[in-house]
């Protein structure tokens, strides 16, 4: 595609916009600025803004390792800045705005940050109807429903005109920011605009950074396809937990390997739940946007299912009568700082509410003491150090410290464990060890994981 914009976002004084610097925000901005673009982020949060004003470069754990590329040099050369000041980003000079705001609230769907945004764009572009109509691309998940039921509305109040004032588009991410394979630039992208024109723009401003760009029919169907891929996950993640407590006496880990060597077949791995921003929010997307949601029962179902998983561990551990549970990791999923939605707060919850006398402590390297007490009210400990406090031990995120710390020095440490249970399988290598110190070691998924007495 012949990147037509980039020439004009490069001239003197034209800008790309981002509203949220988190992953997706933070991310999107750098790429842009390595292509030579001036790019101005906004957030609300002052230390996010002063991270990259202070260091030239975003405080969020191994994001320049998935990046691939040292940012620094982009913020001293002037290419990206940062502020709390969204009226810096309200300005005849910005060609493109990005929206990468949260969309998730107390583990629901929540469109007051999007639609906060929004009303900002709009209200300016009403009242400055003599400059050039921006891109705006929504790089936020949302429902299909927002369309319709937010972003129209508003452009009615605002009077804008979407062939003239500015020209909107939804493109959702796919990236994993712990895989360097899986990136802004290589993954195919959906883009679908509410005219086609606009649907034309994004593409050109996003080919700047995306080498595989697919055009969906308009904006609801690009919307719908993120939420339908992350529903399809929850549903299949929801069957392989679902499989392990009908049959309690296999080992289902074993039993989906081997049924994803068929070639039209994805492998899953049972857990302790889905968590983070996508899968678990996914059916809530799908089922907000359609119209007629009851038709699809399967997926509301799979929402309980999905909810109730992290408690199964819990009450497991309960009935078997431990006292001093250390889990490894807050985070969802492995070194990625995001802790929505995470099981190991459900665990908690469950495990401090109907335990008697429980203690519970957590462990994550990417969030300091102060953060996890913020956040969860649990106090932490130190790994591998402490481990000796504890009867029983969840290892939740797989982070990288996790697994590289020499296992013989872990097991020193647990000198009153009984039990391990292993969200994702990071230390299943080292069962006869974990058998010769006396520990019972679970693999979620494998024989008897959730239901077998504890010695």
């Amino acid at each position: 595609m012949t990147r037509t914009l980039q020439p004009a976002l490069k001239r003197s004084g034209r800008q790309l916009a981002i509203w949220g610097i988190g992953y997706i925000g933070y991310s999107s901005m750098a790429n842009f600025a390595r292509e030579g673009i001036n790019c101005i982020g906004y957030d609300k949060s002052a230390k996010v803004v002063d991270d990259i004003l202070s260091n030239g470069k975003s405080g969020i754990p191994n994001i320049e390792y998935w990046l691939d590329f040292d940012v620094a040099p982009l913020t001293k050369q002037g290419l990206i800045k940062a502020t709390t000041d969204k009226t810096q980003l309200l300005n005849a000079s910005v060609a493109v705005h990005l929206i990468a705001v949260p969309t998730e609230r107390h583990g629901l769907p929540y469109n007051g940050a999007l639609q906060e945004v929004l009303e900002s764009i709009f209200s300016y572009y009403n009242e400055n109807k003599n400059i050039s109509a921006p891109i705006v691309i929504i790089e936020s998940t949302i429902s299909p429903n927002i369309i319709k039921g937010v972003i129209m509305p508003l452009a009615e109040r605002y009077h804008i005109d979407f062939n003239r004032d500015l020209f909107l588009s939804v493109a959702p991410r796919r990236d994993w920011f712990v895989s360097p394979d899986k990136t802004l630039r290589t993954l195919p992208r959906v883009v679908g605009g509410v005219t086609d024109k606009a649907t034309k723009l994004a593409l050109d401003a996003l080919s700047i950074v995306c080498d595989n760009l697919l055009p969906a029919h308009d904006a609801r169907h690009a919307c719908l396809v993120k939420s339908v891929e992350n529903a399809y996950r929850q549903l299949n993640i929801t069957f392989a937990n679902q499989l392990t407590l009908a049959y309690p006496d296999i080992n289902m880990i074993e039993v989906l390997k081997l049924a994803g060597t068929k070639w039209n077949v994805e492998t899953y791995h049972p857990s302790f739940g889905a968590g983070g921003y996508c899968i678990p929010l996914a059916p809530y997307y799908v089922i907000d946007g359609a119209t007629k949601p009851n038709e699809l029962s399967v997926l509301k179902k799979s929402i309980q299912a999905n909810s109730e998983q992290p408690k199964r561990v819990a009450d497991f551990l309960i009935k078997q009568g431990f006292k001093n549970i250390g889990i490894l990791g807050l985070a969802y999923t492995q070194d990625i700082k995001v802790d929505i939605l995470s099981p190991t707060t459900i665990i908690v919850d469950k495990l401090l509410n109907d335990g008697q006398d429980m203690t519970v402590k957590i462990n994550d390297p990417l969030y300091s003491d102060k953060e996890i007490k913020q956040i969860i009210k649990t106090p932490s400990f130190n790994f591998p150090e402490e481990l000796e406090q504890f009867d029983a031990i969840l290892l939740v995120s797989p982070h990288a410290i996790y697994k590289s710390t020499p296992i013989t020095d872990i097991i020193r440490h647990m000198t009153s464990c009984r039990l391990i249970l292993d969200n994702m399988g990071a230390w299943r290598n080292n069962l006869k060890l974990f058998n010769d110190a006396g520990i019972n070691y679970h693999e979620a998924g494998d024989t008897f994981w959730l239901s077998k007495p504890i010695q």
